[in-house]
């Protein structure tokens, strides 16, 4: 069992900051071997994953070194996703895994099974044996989880560098999927707040509306990014499997 987040926001006070520590210790309850954040220090994705628990990683790793200022806004803001374990493989493993698609560097964090066959046999040729990279080699590919391992089970948080058009500067945005059986959900409370289950969020101090993430549908801060049906995908309607 895993824990995912994400979260962008732009004008970050301390009241969010309180809030971003709080969502690592309460994220913790799906795991306490391994942390790890990729967040955006205004130029580029910053990865860093530790085997210890989100408590201490939060500790550690205060959230108030990944406020960057907004290049449209100058205004303090954050971007970023996380990744809380248990250890189901070697910890040398941990997430999120990050890499690059074209210009733009992408990192990701999985929760779910994509394949407990032999590492020679996966579909891609991967760094670790942890079968999660496979969501990150997908996209580097060009192509979408949802639609490659569309039988398989994910929720995924991602974090993806773009280009502004019109200054040349980069900015991140955070996305999040699920096809079926792991839960992700979502607020707008606080920015765009991604977690594994409702109590954590609400746990973590949200007191606006919480959605279950639909299945096969990707989320962004502007809303649903891209929708696909499971049958055009070859696989049945999902059930869910966990609350």
């Amino acid at each position: 069992m895993c824990g995912v987040i994400g979260y962008e926001k732009v004008s970050v006070w301390d009241s969010d900051l309180d809030f971003v520590r709080n969502l690592f210790r309460q994220t913790m309850i799906r795991g306490k071997h391994a942390t790890g954040v990729t967040y955006f220090d205004g130029e580029g994705l910053v990865t860093i994953k530790e085997p210890i628990p989100a408590d201490q990683f939060i500790e550690k790793h205060d959230p108030v070194k990944w406020v960057y200022s907004h290049d449209m806004h100058g205004t303090p803001s954050l971007a970023f996703i996380g990744h809380i374990r248990y250890s189901t493989s070697d910890l040398r493993y941990n997430q999120p895994f990050q890499g690059e698609y074209e210009n733009q560097q992408i990192a990701i964090a999985h929760n779910g099974v994509i394949s407990q066959e032999a590492v020679e046999s996966w579909d891609y040729e991967t760094e670790t044996a942890n079968d999660s990279e496979m969501i990150l080699r997908c996209l580097e590919s060009g192509e979408h989880p949802l639609e490659k391992f569309a039988d398989r089970s994910m929720a995924v948080t991602y974090i993806a560098t773009l280009t502004r058009a019109e200054t040349n500067a980069p900015f991140a945005m955070v996305h999040g999927f699920r096809n079926h059986e792991r839960p992700l959900y979502y607020t707008k409370d606080k920015g765009l707040i991604f977690a594994s289950t409702s109590d954590i969020l609400v746990r973590s101090g949200v007191t606006s509306e919480i959605t279950r993430t639909d299945p096969f549908v990707e989320y962004t801060k502007g809303g649903l990014s891209r929708r696909w049906h499971p049958m055009h995908l070859g696989t049945t309607m999902p059930q869910d499997l966990q609350p």
